[in-house]
């Protein structure tokens, strides 16, 4: 059987057609499909049939698949194992995906522990959506992808989701903003008020967009961010009020020249380490989760008014 076969099927299966793979894998749809037909024919049936303009996998080609994942894991821990035994005292390379939701600030926190182990680390780091990072991860050329949200439900890849922590969500403000709204407390100064919010893909923006809801307020969305640091910039020039870490609310008033309105305790951000291990062993890998679990998420709330109390007119 033929390593490459299995290659090229997987990235149809998870694409979910030969054009889609033919672009990642810079191979000519042609050379894709005549080698899946090889492979098809050498399993004994076909391995996709075609629903729309969707291929989708035959009962043959789900159960091949649930095997060449699990071939692409041992082959990874495979190599692994070899580089770590000839590795000592070298350089290890560790390459990391991190999906364009996570905050800057936050992803550099968390890879920090992996270039301070005693063994040197060069660190390849890839920022992209997370459907793309996790392809990447699939076929082992990730070793890691770091998520604001565990594996997605119905993704055939072969992933598990280790949680890192969570953190309330920080208000922030520029002075001359803070100023104008000064009169009303928080979280009623919202209320009107510019806001620059999280990406609509965010899963803490969609979680702020329900809190707002549920307690009738109404502010005036001047715009929608992926890059947290680059709203929190706006923030900085008093174009409306930003959001960030709670857990790193000293770091974002520090850099940014702004001041901390409020935490929204009842909003929560998330944060995954998303490999192909169920259980860790990569060192980088252990080194990111056992910080985060210890030292990050530990920190105490940044300290400011709290919105538990429901405001008169919101709903439970």
């Amino acid at each position: 059987m033929n390593y490459k076969h299995l290659h090229y099927f997987m990235q149809v299966a998870e694409s979910g057609s030969v054009a889609a793979a033919s672009r990642q894998l810079h191979l000519t749809p042609q050379t894709i499909s005549g080698q899946i037909q090889l492979l098809g024919e050498r399993l004994g049936g076909p391995l996709f049939e075609k629903a729309g303009r969707r291929l989708v996998l035959t009962e043959t080609g789900q159960l091949a698949l649930g095997y060449a994942q699990d071939i692409f894991a041992l082959g990874a821990q495979l190599e692994a194992a070899v580089r770590e035994k000839h590795r000592q005292g070298r350089t290890m390379e560790f390459r990391i995906g991190v999906a364009d939701a996570v905050p800057k600030a936050v992803a550099c926190r968390l890879v920090q522990p992996a270039l301070t182990m005693p063994q040197p680390v060069h660190l390849v780091c890839r920022e992209w959506r997370l459907d793309r990072l996790l392809s990447e991860l699939a076929v082992h050329q990730l070793d890691l992808v770091l998520a604001d949200a565990p594996l997605p439900q119905g993704l055939s890849v072969r992933a598990f989701s280790h949680r890192l922590g969570a953190t309330a969500v920080g208000v922030f403000a520029a002075k001359s903003l803070r100023h104008e709204h000064s009169r009303r407390p928080f979280p009623d100064c919202l209320d009107g008020a510019p806001l620059l919010m999280p990406g609509e893909d965010s899963a803490v923006g969609q979680r702020l967009r329900a809190w707002l809801q549920s307690q009738a307020l109404h502010p005036r969305i001047v715009g929608e961010f992926d890059d947290s640091a680059l709203a929190q910039e706006f923030g900085r020039q008093g174009l409306g009020y930003c959001l960030g870490p709670a857990v790193l609310a000293g770091e974002i008033e520090q850099r940014f020249e702004v001041q901390r309105v409020g935490v929204i305790d009842e909003v929560e951000e998330e944060f995954f380490a998303i490999s192909v291990e169920r259980r860790i062993s990569h060192p980088c890998v252990l080194a990111i989760t056992r910080a985060a679990r210890a030292e990050l998420f530990q920190v105490p709330a940044a300290r400011g008014q709290r919105t538990r109390v429901k405001r008169a007119g919101a709903t439970a």
